[in-house]
């Protein structure tokens, strides 16, 4: 028996034990006579002590223990002399008597502590030694306990859990499919699903009325902090549904997981439902962050043709936030605001600012070019007192203005403190349009997916006005990040065969990627919809991260590369002859 306890369970009722333990050297401190070291497992860590009076030799020993050595000790449990109220282990120490060296470590490339002297790429080319670090142990523990009560709860509902495949068919839209060739097939091949979205359809007409599925997905699209090129959701699908049972089945599910997993209570009252054009409108983003206000207010009627700016007088959308109270900030301070929005990844060409002084007099960067009444007219739209800083932004695209702002405004909650992590948001986002303009494909693309139905009301727009339909979607969304998202499907033949008409396809091409599922709906396909959740996103929101990455056990990095096992990686000229794959000379 390598032991028999592990090393964060002991306590000063356990004093007097004969106990043997097991893991790694977190650290060695030699005090005269004395060496004390800290023994490390995924439970804890407990103190040993080695006495050169008693046994000068195992001390000796225990002298030539490096970090993260995985040792064995036997000894007795005793209370311990200095306590340390920091270690749910602090009142005891273990007397060793034995030391068994299981396996000798080199240094470590970096400190195995909460707070480390690695960097990312060092962290995860060694991930497996990041992983004996507390906060991302902790991290794996959260999404561990999550996915339990994801499980527990949807299984209390009557969700059946049930697995899809993984080697799939290639579908045109959306992400970038990673493709898997085919040795027997050759010149064919697989795909790794973007989603199992026709699957848990099928599943429907079978008549698994509730399915669910913890699930990786995959799709091949440029990386963020919060994408992976591999990721997993919480599959869901329901059927005999509308929309209103969808969300409120799954709110249920999400105040479950926000009371057994962080101990926080959402209350009773119903998420906040917000409709998509209303959040472009109010916030420039689908996904608002409400923790904290700093609505938009849109200026056109103040501020274009009543003064001799050009910028606004040329402008398609001007728009401001009040940030209450920043009225001192310095001119570095504004430079540095402007310089944020005029950057690459943000695109503005520039910011106006107006500060309301104590007297209620407005200062402004285009004073010059507006007259008081009109400045004054601003600062009543926006509601802004003294002491206030009013901060706008314009642009001839009012889409992109408005994004641009909406980065502003998540700037502007940062430097003030109001984005809590422990504080939390949530909504639905609905009413999403069907469709939106692709310029690189020149034509209309679908903003969720081509199985979403469109509202029942749109239906007979699809003929007439297709840009204008509405899609029978909803988004949940937890502080600005959408965890979730989903839609009532379409279940009829007729319907999805013209959705792909909308969509560009010809009746052959909708045949040949999708005739399996349209096939389907003519054996009696029931109403149904559902939704996915982001587990990665969902934990790491948890967890209070930043990004996915520490909830991920192994994780790859912004260029989609596992530093560790040192993938993608060239493949032998066999396994290529065996695939009948011709790799074509790079230009």
């Amino acid at each position: 028996m390598y032991r028999t306890t592990t090393c964060g369970e002991l306590r000063l009722s356990d004093a007097g034990r004969t106990v043997t333990l097991a893991g790694w050297v977190q650290r060695s401190r030699k005090m005269g006579g004395m060496t004390f070291i800290d023994l490390r497992d995924r439970y804890g860590i407990t103190q040993l002590v080695f006495n050169e009076e008693t046994d000068a030799d195992l001390c000796h020993k225990a002298n030539k223990l490096g970090r993260e050595y995985v040792i064995q000790v036997t000894g007795e449990v005793n209370e311990r002399y200095a306590k340390n109220s920091n270690m749910p282990t602090g009142d005891i120490e273990i007397v060793v008597r034995e030391l068994n060296v299981l396996n000798a470590s080199d240094v470590p490339p970096f400190t195995i502590e909460d707070n480390t002297d690695g960097g990312d790429d060092l962290r995860m080319k060694y991930r497996y030694l990041d992983l004996r670090r507390n906060p991302v142990r902790a991290n794996l523990e959260l999404r561990h306990k999550f996915c339990l009560a994801v499980r527990h709860f949807l299984d209390s509902k009557g969700f059946l859990e049930i697995e899809t495949p993984v080697l799939v068919g290639s579908t045109p839209e959306g992400a970038r499919d990673f493709i898997v060739p085919s040795r027997m097939n050759q010149g064919q091949f697989y795909a790794l699903p973007q989603s199992p979205q026709t699957l848990k359809q099928l599943l429907m007409v079978a008549g698994m009325d509730r399915y669910f599925q913890i699930v990786k997905c995959f799709r091949d699209e440029d990386l963020r902090a919060d994408r992976q090129p591999e990721f997993t959701q919480i599959d869901c699908e329901m059927s005999f549904v509308e929309q209103d049972d969808i969300i409120r089945v799954f709110e249920e599910m999400t105040k479950y997981l926000f009371r057994e997993v962080r101990g926080v209570d959402l209350g009773e009252t119903p998420f906040l439902r917000l409709p998509w054009s209303e959040a472009m409108r109010r916030f420039g983003s689908d996904k608002p962050d409400m923790r904290f206000g700093m609505e938009f207010v849109e200026l056109m009627d103040v501020l274009k043709g009543t003064g001799s700016f050009a910028v606004f007088n040329d402008a398609a959308y001007i728009g401001g936030i009040c940030a209450t109270g920043c009225a001192h900030y310095t001119r570095k301070m504004l430079d540095e605001l402007t310089n944020f929005v005029k950057s690459p990844q943000i695109g503005a060409k520039g910011l106006v600012y107006a500060r309301v002084e104590a007297d209620g007099h407005v200062k402004s960067s285009v004073d010059k070019f507006y007259t008081p009444e009109v400045l004054n007219a601003m600062k009543e739209a926006m509601g802004a007192q003294p002491g206030d800083l009013i901060l706008i932004i314009s642009g001839d695209d009012a889409m992109r203005a408005r994004k641009q702002l909406c980065e502003l405004r998540l700037e502007m909650g940062s430097r003030l403190g109001l984005r809590d992590k422990n504080k939390f948001a949530l909504l639905w986002v609905v009413d999403f349009p069907m469709f939106e303009w692709s310029d690189e494909e020149q034509r209309l693309m679908a903003m969720h997916h081509p199985f979403t139905s469109p509202k029942p009301s749109d239906i007979a727009k699809l003929d007439t006005d297709p840009a204008s339909v509405l899609a029978d979607a909803y988004d949940m969304v937890c502080n600005g990040v959408e965890v979730g998202g989903g839609s009532i499907r379409i279940h009829d033949a007729v319907l999805q065969a013209k959705i792909f008409e909308v969509l560009g396809f010809t009746p052959e091409r909708a045949k040949e990627q999708f005739g399996f599922l349209m096939n389907a709906f003519k054996y009696g396909a029931p109403p149904h919809g559902g939704l996915a959740y982001g587990l990665d996103r969902f934990v790491s929101l948890f967890a209070g991260l930043d990004s996915i990455r520490d909830c991920i056990a192994f994780p790859k990095n912004n260029s989609g590369r596992d530093v560790m096992l040192d993938a993608p990686s060239v493949v032998d000229q066999k396994q290529l002859d065996e695939l009948g794959i011709c790799l074509a000379p790079k230009e």
